[in-house]
């Protein structure tokens, strides 16, 4: 079992950061990947950016050039700088960590991120 906190969402508006951390405990794999997805209202969950153990980086087009992902794999947080914040960027942000040896994923509770204009 894997326990997620996620913190750092908030109001801000457009044009600046928020930056959100996600500390995962229990039974931490050597083999994960962690990252953070988003679900707007009345829209399906979208991933926002992955990161696995290794470092390797996946971004949706929409935040590349705008949001970065880290981990410190020694803490087992990950990290989601967003900069450059847009209205659309409104939603909750879920942190997730997922299990390819089992192709499992467990989820946050979710955090608010509100840009407005």
């Amino acid at each position: 079992q894997v326990h997620l906190v996620e913190s750092g969402g908030g109001l801000v508006q457009a044009g600046g950061s928020l930056r959100l951390s996600c500390a995962a405990s229990g039974s931490i794999a050597s083999i994960n990947r962690m990252g953070w997805y988003r679900q707007a209202p009345g829209k399906q969950r979208e991933l926002v950016a992955t990161m696995t153990r290794g470092g390797i980086t996946r971004y949706a087009d929409s935040v590349k050039g705008r949001f970065t992902i880290s981990r410190d794999n020694v803490k087992n947080t990950v990290y989601l700088q967003m900069n450059s914040l847009k209205p659309d960027d409104t939603a909750v942000y879920y942190c997730n960590y997922f299990l390819p040896t089992m192709a499992y994923d467990y989820w946050g509770q979710g955090t608010q991120v509100t840009v407005s204009s």
